[in-house]
């Protein structure tokens, strides 16, 4: 049975986008000097201006003016043409200290351990349709807006700008990935031909990235279909923190517990048990115990424990029943006295506290390290760069049963 299957990316220029870069690299700011910092920034571009709002409290100082400006240099908003000035744009900081209603809950928590940071529902998700264990659609809407600005940044395609979007349509047979049916790519530009845009972003942009066997005469390509494209950015549409969860995630092929990622610091739960939540994920599908495997983990505000787990496996699993693997997860092994799926647990087996790409003592950074920041454009899942992508569960998970030997 045939089948179609559509997911949505958007470039690091999106005024959305641009948000999550903000948020998090305030994020980044205060965990580089204060790894404990609880942070909940939310950001909004606009015409000429950007704001930042939320609940922080750190021992650190940041600089959010050069934070800001930083970002948008680095995105490439960095003149009035373009319709957005990193150095002349409006900042202002709304941000004040964190509730100490909520602080009392996430630091006491049950017996003086950390408490999720709120309330809500957490999904991971894996599946065999790409190397990366991602569904086809989002991986390749990411990897052509990767191209982007690849091509944009390094002046192959100067005219192009930072703002764009892609979309991916994937034809099905038998839920398995068998060609591409459309591809939707919008794109800031300078005032250009049409038909010389198209065809450049067509040639060097479209074909050099996604796999030629996948691409037919049938396959329907837009390009810039309403002809024009030059005003973008925060200019042509306003930018808030959070508004990309899907893109973010699994662009609609899997179910989403609602909560953003981008500007939390890893004491709330809707970003790091999701990041924990997709590592199992991956990590079981990987160990060869399903093709297919959604993974949810449910809180209650300063509870540490969480209140549900639930795994599902569409039918694909290779002999152990979901029940008896959400059993196995559980059972997964402590961390420095810290029980699975606990928030103590979820930051120290990943490091949440810590990325790779700060600074240590001696003023190195890790050439391939991590920050927040990177997680906030082309996708939180998919890259190998972050720790819930690592694959270093599946000896854990082949011995805590028989089925592993077979598989």
């Amino acid at each position: 049975m045939k089948k179609l299957f559509t997911s949505e990316s958007v470039s690091m220029g999106h005024p959305d986008k641009v948000s999550d870069q903000i948020s998090d690299a305030v994020l980044d700011a205060c965990l580089r000097k204060d790894p404990n910092s609880r942070v909940a920034c939310e950001t909004l571009v606009t015409t000429g201006t950007v704001v930042l709002a939320g609940e922080i409290t750190t021992k650190t100082w940041v600089h959010m003016q050069e934070e800001v400006r930083n970002v948008l240099q680095e995105i490439g908003y960095v003149h009035a043409d373009i319709g957005f000035d990193a150095h002349s744009c409006g900042v202002h900081n709304l941000i004040h200290g964190q509730s100490e209603d909520i602080a009392q809950g996430v630091d006491e928590g049950e017996k003086g351990v950390t408490g999720a940071g709120d309330q809500g529902m957490m999904f991971g998700f894996a599946c065999r349709e790409t190397e990366v264990l991602m569904p086809a659609p989002i991986h390749w809407a990411h990897q052509l807006m990767a191209r982007h600005a690849e091509l944009r940044l390094n002046g192959e395609l100067p005219w192009l700008r930072p703002d764009a979007k892609s979309q991916v349509t994937f034809k099905y047979e038998n839920d398995k990935p068998v060609a591409i049916d459309a591809v939707v790519l919008s794109t800031q530009t300078e005032d250009l031909d049409l038909s010389f845009i198209q065809k450049e972003v067509e040639e060097k942009l479209i074909r050099e990235t996604l796999p030629a066997e996948w691409l037919s005469n049938e396959t329907q390509m837009h390009i810039n279909p309403t002809g024009k494209f030059v005003i973008g950015g925060p200019h042509g549409d306003a930018g808030l923190t959070g508004r990309k969860i899907i893109v973010d995630t699994y662009g609609g092929y899997s179910r989403h517990g609602g909560g953003a990622f981008s500007g939390k610091d890893c004491t709330k739960v809707d970003r790091s048990a999701a990041y924990a939540a997709r590592w199992i994920a991956k990590n079981i599908v990987q160990a060869g115990w399903a093709e297919r495997r959604e993974v949810q983990l449910a809180y209650a505000i300063g509870v540490p424990h969480p209140v549900s787990i639930r795994v599902d496996t569409f039918g694909t699993s290779a002999g152990l029943s979901d029940e008896q693997i959400a059993e196995h997860i559980s059972n997964l092994q402590a961390f420095d006295g810290h029980v699975a799926f606990t928030p103590d647990w979820i930051i120290g087996r990943l490091g949440l506290r810590t990325p790779t790409g700060y600074a240590d003592s001696n003023g190195d950074v890790e050439p391939n390290g991590w920050t927040y920041r990177k997680t906030a454009c082309h996708g939180h899942f998919g890259r190998d760069i972050f720790p819930w992508e690592k694959l270093n569960l599946v000896t854990e998970l082949h011995s805590m049963s028989k089925l592993g030997a077979s598989c």
